[in-house]
């Protein structure tokens, strides 16, 4: 399965940001297409990490036709009428859970791919003709242990899958401007951004894991752990000094940072 002689397939944090964006085309959903333009060759396959699968346990989408979650309440009917149907595949759910062992993980029959995944591919790969498996969060375990899964996931950069984490930097929906999204961003959350692009930049993923040590810009930030962990899967995905560009970003509704994270 390994493709010597190639290069690494990237890895990439995708700020997902507001479920709409899965319709309505602007600058981050046009440079989500854009990344999926500019990969370096077809991936045989997406492991997507999304803050929206975070439950007791890891666990894998295990099925040979993924559903479509509209995991969500709120939106226009048009929303809930998008199907995004990526094929599944089970020989890269056998590799993810030799390559987690001895971590136990779960192959579930009952999620399949949620909008943290579904609204962000389907600029990436608008055919839905890459396999995709989801690996959720397990929410009763602490950063550390989510960026060594990250960690032993890197193999599947080698054999030619995209490995992606779905959420967003910054995401705190008590705080955000739902009747302007235009609203000029918070203080905290502008250097929480900025902090989280130096760090990345920097190298400094034992700061970006132990984030709680960040202060008070990372607790407004980060009221939830569920859509910043995804970053540390792909911070554990990346090599030792492999430089880090950021082909999204911006503030959306004030507390919600759009931020993508790319190696390689």
């Amino acid at each position: 399965m390994t493709n010597h002689g190639a290069s690494a397939m990237p890895t990439i944090f995708f700020g997902h940001g507001n479920p709409l964006n899965a319709l309505h085309p602007n600058d981050w959903t046009r440079g989500w297409a854009e990344m999926g333009r500019k990969l370096p060759r077809r991936p045989r396959a997406v492991l997507a990490v999304s803050a929206h699968w975070y439950q007791p346990g890891t666990a894998l989408t295990a099925m040979a036709k993924p559903p479509t979650i509209h995991d969500f309440g709120g939106f226009p009917r048009e929303l809930f009428e998008v199907e995004y149907p990526a094929p599944g595949d089970l020989e890269l759910v056998r590799r993810v859970r030799t390559l987690l062992d001895p971590t136990v993980v779960r192959a579930d029959l009952d999620w399949g791919l949620d909008h943290g995944t579904w609204s962000v591919l389907r600029h990436v790969f608008p055919a839905a003709d890459v396999p995709v498996v989801q690996l959720s969060i397990d929410a009763t375990q602490p950063p550390a242990f989510h960026y060594e899964l990250g960690r032993r996931l890197r193999p599947l950069r080698d054999e030619d899958v995209l490995v992606i984490g779905s959420g967003n930097v910054v995401h705190n929906l008590r705080a955000y401007a739902w009747k302007n999204p235009s609203t000029a961003p918070y203080d905290w959350t502008l250097r929480f951004d900025a902090k989280v692009r130096e760090l990345i930049a920097q190298g400094d993923h034992a700061a970006l894991v132990n984030y709680a040590a960040l202060g008070q810009d990372a607790a407004l930030a980060i009221p939830t752990p569920d859509h910043y962990l995804p970053l540390l899967y792909v911070l554990g995905a990346s090599d030792a000094g492999e430089p880090a560009t950021f082909p999204t970003g911006g503030i959306d509704g004030a507390s919600m940072s759009m931020l993508s994270v790319q190696f390689g």
